[in-house]
């Protein structure tokens, strides 16, 4: 299918590697230009050569903080009048919410929260006076199904989402649209990190521990990065103008609800 956004131009945040990554490829490969962020400089660079070299099309890598204004000055620097932009941040660790400080819980916020409105205030004027604004936010499987532990990462991205809904409605006649992503389990680097711990907890090998996780899945199996990354692609696409405030749940049927 054709995206129908060739040309336009694109930032993905945190897409060094992961679910970022697959979404920044996932638009080159629909023709656009891509900004790709990371606070890693040399993983950066390399990421923006390969996607540049398989797509064709141009990719700028900036190596930035976006939590920082500095960082954010930066991102926008390389691409003053995005079409699209892809808000990612990885979460804070887990943590019992006893153990959480009120500078943890600032960071944490911040980073889940703050930092995807800031640069959706900077970003979306322009969309809607050019009358075409695609923005999409990874968030969490975790906003519609918490985790004990993960009760940071669970409550930040749920306010942006709560914050986000009034705002979807107000621009969507301008055919700017918001939407959330939220993943399950993928396979990615921070899921390594997440079963590395979870098989030292258990005293069980790695292998045993994906195995365990994986058949909590009713698809049996973890996500692949580029399955997200096409979805992504397409709420970006002209397609999806009438798509917007809403929440696409990608976890294998992991969340048992109806709605």
């Amino acid at each position: 299918m054709d995206l129908g956004i060739a040309g336009r131009k694109a930032i993905v945040c945190a897409s060094s590697r992961g679910l970022g990554k697959a979404c920044a490829r996932a638009l080159a490969d629909a023709g656009c230009e891509v900004v790709v962020n990371g606070r890693d400089a040399a993983r950066l660079e390399a990421t923006a050569k390969e996607i540049a070299s398989a797509t064709g099309v141009k990719v700028t890598p900036v190596a930035a903080d976006l939590a920082t204004p500095e960082g954010q000055q930066a991102l926008l620097a390389a691409c003053p009048d995005p079409d699209i932009l892809v808000n990612n941040n990885g979460g804070p660790p887990p943590r019992d919410f006893r153990q959480l400080t009120r500078e943890q819980m600032i960071d944490g916020v911040v980073g889940n929260m703050i930092v995807a409105v800031e640069l959706i205030q900077k970003v979306i004027g322009p969309m809607t006076e050019r009358k075409f604004g695609r923005i999409v936010n990874i968030t969490s499987g975790s906003v519609k199904m918490p985790l004990a532990g993960l009760d940071l990462s669970s409550g930040a991205r749920a306010g942006l989402t709560a914050f986000l809904a009034g705002v979807a409605r107000t621009v969507a006649d301008k055919n700017v649209t918001i939407n959330n992503i939220l993943p399950g389990a993928f396979d990615t680097d921070r899921l390594s990190s997440v079963l590395t711990n979870a098989a030292k907890q258990k005293n069980i090998t790695k292998e045993e521990a994906a195995a365990q996780r994986a058949a909590t899945i009713p698809a049996r199996r973890f996500g692949k990065p580029d399955e997200f990354g096409a979805a992504c692609a397409f709420l970006c696409s002209a397609h999806a103008g009438y798509i917007t405030g809403q929440n696409l749940l990608i976890d294998g049927g992991t969340f048992n609800g109806a709605f």
